[in-house]
């Protein structure tokens, strides 16, 4: 039986049972890194168990593994999940955080800390990192905590802020873009789409794959560190994106309704949130998916009409 070689360059993905924290460890370990990743209901048999908010535990992980790079993808990302929970939100977003990011500091290990474009208010788009930012919700709130947090106690890590995520989901309900097939799906019903805040959706993908090469890039050059951004570059309102996937399957979109009005419910949202991506741009780090393209992959398993697969995949 011969060795298997294990790569030499080591990275801790947390949340890595997630949508975002999958792409991020399957995007490392095809690229030669030796990835450990953590989740927590849903972690074994393929993750370690860990309970971000059990400091004893991620100061083992930490340094029994020793890692290079630790990617912190977990977070609690739903914003009237937050509202209704907020303890427990900022306990995630903001302590956890600030400890994982100071274990990161002691073994010498890069962290980039996964945030949102919902740091900002959304009236004066489009965002460079610089911008004050001036989150509406308390999500934004807790995520905007996280980064001081962070950049607290690891003078040396990173802040990426990323808007709307999809892309290959376990379930619909794990992306709020995804979330959307089943109404575009069934077109005997009239469905109402947010027509007002401007979106950028965004694939897992390819935010992995900037991960990645921020990693590679730090490794290089000590100087790689503070806040970037990164973002899709078709703006989108939810009633858009909705009609974009019905023409990628060819289904039916008349029964899409348009909501123009700011929505009243749940926690505020920005208006149009636009990331600068210029300086990870500059950086020659980043990569895009069509939404088209990337959505279609993303959605074809859960297609109610078998029928149309045979059409567009033969």
């Amino acid at each position: 039986q011969e060795d298997v070689e294990i790569p030499s360059r080591r990275v801790l993905v947390t949340g890595a049972t997630g949508l975002l924290g999958r792409a991020v460890f399957k995007e490392f370990r095809e690229n030669n890194w030796n990835a450990v990743g953590c989740g927590y209901r849903r972690a074994q048999p393929r993750f370690e168990q860990i309970n971000l908010l059990d400091s004893i535990a991620v100061h083992d992980i930490i340094h029994d593994f020793q890692p290079h790079v630790v990617v912190h993808c977990a977070a609690e990302r739903r914003p009237d999940v937050v509202e209704s929970h907020p303890d427990a939100a900022s306990q995630l977003n903001v302590a956890a955080s600030g400890n994982l990011a100071k274990e990161a500091a002691g073994v010498g290990a890069f962290l980039i800390y996964i945030s949102t474009d919902y740091v900002f208010d959304g009236t004066n788009p489009p965002y460079k990192e610089t911008d004050v930012p001036n989150p509406l919700n308390l999500y934004g709130k807790t995520k905007l905590e996280g980064e001081k947090a962070v950049l607290e106690n690891h003078e040396g890590a990173a802040v990426l802020r990323i808007p709307v995520l999809y892309g290959e989901v376990e379930r619909l309900e794990e992306s709020a873009v995804t979330v959307m097939f089943d109404k575009v799906q069934f077109s005997n019903k009239s469905a109402n789409m947010d027509h007002w805040q401007q979106r950028f959706p965004t694939n897992v993908k390819d935010v992995a794959g900037v991960c990645r090469q921020l990693a590679e890039k730090r490794m290089l050059d000590p100087s790689v560190k503070g806040t970037f951004h990164w973002s899709g570059n078709e703006q989108m309102t939810k009633y858009e994106m909705a009609c974009a996937i019905a023409d990628a399957f060819n289904l039916p979109s008349s029964h899409l309704r348009p909501i123009t009005d700011c929505p009243v419910v749940g926690a505020l949202r920005p208006r149009n949130a636009q990331l600068d991506c210029s300086k990870l741009e500059m950086l020659g780090i980043g990569q895009r998916t069509p939404f088209r393209a990337g959505i279609k992959e993303s959605l074809w398993p859960f297609l109610v009409d078998k029928r149309w697969r045979q059409t567009v995949f033969h």
